[in-house]
C-alpha cells in the first residue's frame, strides 16, 4: 500500500475557482460604460446626458447645450495640467460670443469646493462648471485621468476626446472637429 498524495480531481477544485473569481472579475473591470457603445468607445455616438449642481448651486443639464458645439472639460482644482490649460478654456470661451459654441467645466474627483471656487477665480473662468459628486458623469464619459477633454456637435455627437493636458494644437484639433474655429 502506497502513502502520499491522492489522485483525487477535488485537489483541482481551489485554483480552478480562483481561475473563475479572477475571470469574472476582470470581466466586470472591464466591461464599458452604462449606456455606452459594446467596444466601450464614446467617439461618434450621442454624448451621455447628465444634470449636475454648478458650483454657483444653479442646475446644469448637458441636454440644454444641444444645438451648439460642446467642449466638456473634467478637471479639479488639485490638476497641474488643469492648471496649465486653464488659460486655454478662458480664452476659448471669451470668444465664445463671437461663435456659436458652449464650454463646460466638470468639477471631477474634487471635494474640496473651496479650493475648486479660487481655482475659477484665479483663471476667470466664466463659464459654467458643475460638480460630479457621484462621479456619474465622469464614468459616463470614461474619465480616467485628469484632465479629460470631450468635443461634442451640435447634434449631441462625441466627434473627439483628449485626454491630458492641452495645449493650443490639441485644443484646435478637437475645435475642427465639432466645426468651431481654431483658437
Amino acid at each position: 500500500m502506497r502513502l502520499g498524495r491522492t489522485s483525487s480531481p477535488l485537489r483541482f477544485l481551489p485554483p480552478l475557482l480562483a481561475f473563475v473569481l479572477v475571470a469574472v472579475l476582470a470581466l466586470l473591470l472591464l466591461r464599458p460604460a452604462p449606456g455606452g457603445p459594446a467596444d466601450g468607445s464614446l467617439l461618434g455616438q450621442p454624448a451621455p446626458t447628465f444634470v449636475l449642481k454648478a458650483l454657483d448651486g444653479s442646475a446644469v443639464d448637458l441636454s440644454s447645450f444641444r444645438g451648439h458645439p460642446l467642449v466638456l472639460n473634467f478637471w479639479a482644482s488639485w490638476c497641474g495640467p488643469c492648471r496649465e490649460e486653464a488659460p486655454l478654456f478662458r480664452d476659448l470661451d471669451a470668444r465664445r460670443q463671437r461663435g456659436n459654441y458652449q464650454v463646460l467645466g466638470v468639477l471631477f474627483q474634487d471635494s474640496n469646493l473651496g479650493n475648486a471656487r479660487k481655482f475659477v477665480k484665479e483663471y476667470r473662468l466664466t463659464y459654467p462648471n458643475a460638480i460630479d459628486a457621484k462621479m456619474d458623469a465622469g464614468s459616463a464619459y470614461q474619465v480616467s485621468g485628469l484632465p479629460h477633454t470631450v468635443f461634442i456637435d451640435s447634434r449631441g455627437v462625441v466627434r473627439h476626446i483628449d485626454k491630458g493636458g492641452l495645449n493650443r494644437e490639441r485644443l484646435n484639433e478637437g475645435l475642427k472637429k465639432i466645426g468651431v474655429s481654431p483658437l
